[in-house]
């Protein structure tokens, strides 16, 4: 069932402002190296997933997750005061390896690249 208009409208607002609460008001240096890539709200805007990006190693990417997951009551209400919504959706982080896994494809898509400028012992014949 595609997003309707409110659900898309109150993704991008809460991914506006907990990126601005990120960068402002968490404290946590856990939390530095999260950027929000986007927020999918459910049909009845109780709840939203909120994908995070996190730049460094497993073990970054893992405690900036705990570190988000600590915040979370924090952040729903910073969000509270913020948004005028009936209901505050509850917020679940997730980690967004999408850039992750388009960095792999273009290093695979190179490697074949690579490959096919090499000579082959056919067409030296």
């Amino acid at each position: 069932m595609p997003n309707s208009h409110r659900q898309e409208k109150l993704g991008e607002l809460i991914a506006t402002e907990l990126s601005d609460l990120l960068r402002t008001r968490v404290k946590d240096p856990r939390v530095g190296f999260a950027s929000i890539t986007h927020v999918e709200v459910s049909g009845d805007l109780r709840h939203a997933k909120v994908f995070v990006s996190v730049m460094g190693s497993a073990e970054e990417r893992e405690e900036t997750m705990k570190g988000l997951k600590n915040a979370t009551g924090f952040l729903r209400h910073e969000l509270a005061t913020r948004l005028v919504v009936r209901y505050m959706p509850e917020i679940v982080f997730k980690l967004d390896k999408s850039i992750e896994e388009g960095a792999r494809i273009l290093d695979l898509i190179r490697q074949v690249e690579e490959e096919e400028k090499l000579p082959t012992h056919e067409s030296e014949v």
